[in-house]
């Protein structure tokens, strides 16, 4: 008797792919690219009627994604109880079916999840903004709203001078960038935290734990509902192309910027790093300076930054406006930065069960925090 076929579904939050064909344990797949866009680099999907069985998953036409380089190298995440995120035996060949990453693993259950990296959810999501607002000291407001309806939320806590905004997900497929916001926003809201007591004092913050939904929802990489890339939007932004960036910036008007940090995750660097904004036309040695002090704080606080590896810093007065961190420190004067995490691993520090994940996202989140304290001070 022939054993029946596994099955693949992926109509769910975030969930992400294309079944071409399946034989038994074998599929081949491919990702849908993001709505509007040519973006393709986000996969999510489940398998069922596998307990025990050797799965050999093939997602196809990778040469042709968005980021290449991002394969070789890369592990995909799995999980059984969607509480742990491991990772699973993969390969890549570039020369099969339009560049190929074939996924082999044997699950214990009858179903498991395949994901780029650990999904966080828009579900989990409205869990992280309910406890957090349920925390002293914190207000919660929505500052706009997606082109798909949902809620660009924001919690506003700190009494200090200093105005702080941290910020997330621009980039949907980057899902990590909210697994750092639960590290940080855990830091700001324990009151047995001493950094995020003495941070209250100092500083208000304004947390956007996820600045795109609608592409999140929609299982995009990089863009939102209408296949706009968000952060490409910030020197004009619209209501009708980027209104989640419109909002967030007119808050940011109110309040101004002081320090700010964009959250997102790299494809093919396996290591966490920082980029700034040194081309911008109004740069300036102390400006540069605040950034490079902080950078060197987070490098001797912990060893999963580093700042050998990174990207080319823009030249002289050639800085892109339009994305956030570069628009931020031009229009504020602040000191502005885009952290990026490892999809793969980071190489300096590797982890064989796990790769880079969400304990480490967070983690990361409270070790940004406690530099940031020893910064202002």
């Amino acid at each position: 008797m022939t054993a029946t076929p596994i099955v693949i579904d992926a109509a769910f939050d975030s969930g992400n792919i294309e079944v071409r064909s399946i034989s038994g344990t074998t599929a081949r797949l491919a990702i849908r690219k993001d709505h509007m866009s040519d973006f393709a680099q986000w996969f999510h999907f489940r398998v069922g009627n596998c307990a025990g069985r050797e799965l050999e998953l093939k997602i196809t036409g990778l040469a042709a994604s968005a980021y290449p380089d991002g394969w070789p190298n890369y592990r995909a995440v799995v999980s059984e109880d969607r509480e742990f995120w491991g990772r699973a035996d993969s390969s890549y060949d570039k020369a099969e079916d339009g560049g190929t990453l074939t996924i082999r693993y044997r699950p214990s259950a009858n179903l498991a999840w395949f994901a780029y990296f650990a999904p966080y959810s828009w579900e989990r999501h409205q869990d992280l903004i309910a406890g957090a607002a349920l925390s002293a000291g914190v207000s919660h407001r929505v500052l706009g709203h997606s082109l798909d309806g949902r809620t660009i939320d924001c919690l506003d806590l700190g009494e200090g001078a200093t105005q702080v905004w941290l910020y997330a997900r621009q980039h949907p497929g980057e899902s990590m960038a909210e697994w750092w916001m639960e590290g940080a926003l855990d830091c700001l809201t324990d009151p047995a935290d001493p950094v995020g007591r003495a941070l209250r004092q100092k500083c208000t913050f304004h947390v956007v734990p996820n600045a795109n939904p609608d592409g999140s929802v929609r299982g995009h990489l990089r863009t939102n509902a209408v296949g706009v890339n968000l952060n490409r939007e910030w020197h004009e932004p619209s209501a009708e192309q980027s209104p989640e960036v419109l909002c967030i910036r007119n808050a940011m008007d109110e309040t101004g910027v002081h320090f700010a940090i964009d959250v997102h995750g790299d494809e093919a660097i396996p290591a966490v790093f920082l980029a700034g904004f040194e081309g911008i036309p109004s740069w300036t040695a102390e400006l540069q300076g605040g950034f490079d002090r902080y950078k060197a704080i987070l490098a001797r606080r912990t060893p999963d930054f580093q700042t050998r590896l990174g990207y080319p810093v823009a030249g002289k007065g050639k800085a892109n406006l339009a994305m956030s961190t570069n628009q931020l420190a031009e229009r504020y004067g602040a000191v502005s930065m885009t952290l990026e995490m490892p999809f793969k691993d980071n190489a300096d520090l590797p982890d064989p069960a796990q790769g880079w994940s969400p304990e480490r996202s967070a983690q990361l989140g409270r070790d940004c925090l406690a530099a940031l304290l020893e910064w202002l001070d």
